[in-house]
C-alpha cells in the first residue's frame, strides 16, 4: 500500500515539475511534442493523468533533453534541476584573483554565506585583520594608487565580519606570525614599532569579536593545508595564486569542512589561548 502512495506522489510531482519546466521555457503542448516526436495528446495525458502511471524512460529523458532539466529532476530523483554537463560545470569555477583583495567575488561570496561559518585558512596574515600602516608598507611599493583600494577592501572586509551573523574560524600555521614579530623572511624590514601595533591589533580584535572570530595556530610541521575558505555548505574556494578555484558540489565542500575541522582540533594555540600567545610575542620584541 505504501509503494502504491509514493508511486501517485511521485507521479503527481512529476505532472508539477514538467509544466513547470515547459512555462519556464516558454513551450507548449504542441510544440514539446514536436521536439520530442510524440503527439500532442501524449503530452496532453502526461500533465492530466491523475493516477500512479509514470511515462516511459524514453519519453521522460526527451522532455528532459527539449526543456533543459534534468530526467532525475523530472522524477523526483534531485531538487537540481539543472543537466548534469550544467551541474559539472557548476561545480568547478576558475577565476582570476588580484594582488590585493581588491575583488568584488569575494565579497559576494561572503555575502552569499552570511548566516553560516566561514572557515578561513589564509595564504599568509589576513589583510581584513592588518592595520593600515602594515597594509601601506606591503602593498603601496607594488600597487601605488591602488594601494588604497586593497586597503578599503581589507577595511570593508573587516567590518562585514563586525555586522554579519556569521561565525569566522581563522587557522594560521604558527611560523606566520613567529616570522612576522621577528620581521624576517617576507616581513624582513617591516620596522619594530609597526609589528607591535599589529600584534596589539591582533590582540584586540580576537577578544572584541569572540567567539564571532575564533583564530587557531597549528604547526606546520606536522599538519598542512593550502590557502582555502570555505563558506558555509555552499562552497569551497582555493587560493593558486593568480586564480581562484570555486568548488560547489558537497562532496569536495564536505572534505574540505573535515580537513579544516582537523587543523582546529590539533591546533596548539587555541582561540581562547590566541590573545595570551601575542602578549608573548610582543614581549619577546619589546
Amino acid at each position: 500500500m505504501m509503494n502504491q502512495v509514493d508511486k501517485r506522489v511521485r507521479s503527481e510531482q512529476f505532472r508539477r515539475r514538467l509544466l513547470q519546466a515547459m512555462e519556464r521555457s516558454n513551450t507548449n503542448q504542441s510544440a514539446l511534442a514536436r521536439d520530442i516526436g510524440v503527439d500532442r495528446s501524449t503530452i496532453s495525458q502526461l500533465l492530466s493523468d491523475d493516477g500512479a502511471r509514470l511515462p516511459n524512460a524514453h519519453v521522460v529523458g526527451s522532455c528532459a533533453a527539449a526543456l533543459g532539466v534534468s530526467a532525475d529532476w523530472l522524477l523526483s530523483l534531485s531538487d537540481r534541476p539543472e543537466s548534469a554537463a550544467e551541474l559539472l560545470a557548476l561545480s568547478l569555477s576558475l577565476s582570476e584573483a588580484p594582488r590585493a583583495l581588491v575583488d568584488e567575488r569575494i565579497l559576494q561570496w561572503y555575502l552569499e554565506a552570511e548566516g553560516y561559518k566561514i572557515r578561513h585558512v589564509p595564504a599568509a596574515l589576513p589583510d581584513m585583520l592588518k592595520t593600515r600602516a602594515v597594509l601601506e608598507w606591503e602593498y603601496a611599493p607594488h600597487l601605488g594608487r591602488s594601494a588604497d583600494q586593497a586597503i578599503g577592501a581589507s577595511q570593508d572586509r573587516l567590518e562585514l565580519m563586525r555586522q554579519t551573523q556569521s561565525d569566522h574560524e581563522i587557522a594560521l600555521p604558527v611560523y606566520e606570525l613567529e616570522t612576522f614579530a621577528k620581521a624576517t623572511g617576507y616581513y624582513q624590514g617591516l620596522p619594530k614599532d609597526l609589528r607591535l601595533a599589529q600584534l596589539q591589533h591582533f590582540a584586540d580584535l580576537a577578544e572584541q569579536l569572540y567567539p564571532r572570530l575564533r583564530i587557531y595556530l597549528f604547526d606546520a610541521k606536522r599538519l598542512y593545508s593550502a590557502p582555502v575558505t570555505v563558506f558555509g555548505p555552499l562552497l569551497c574556494v582555493f587560493y593558486a595564486g593568480s586564480h581562484y578555484m570555486a568548488f560547489r558540489d558537497r562532496s569536495r565542500i564536505e572534505t574540505f569542512t573535515r580537513h579544516f575541522d582537523h587543523l582546529v582540533r590539533e591546533a596548539d594555540v587555541t582561540a581562547r589561548a590566541f590573545p595570551g600567545y601575542i602578549e608573548a610575542l610582543k614581549a619577546e620584541i619589546s
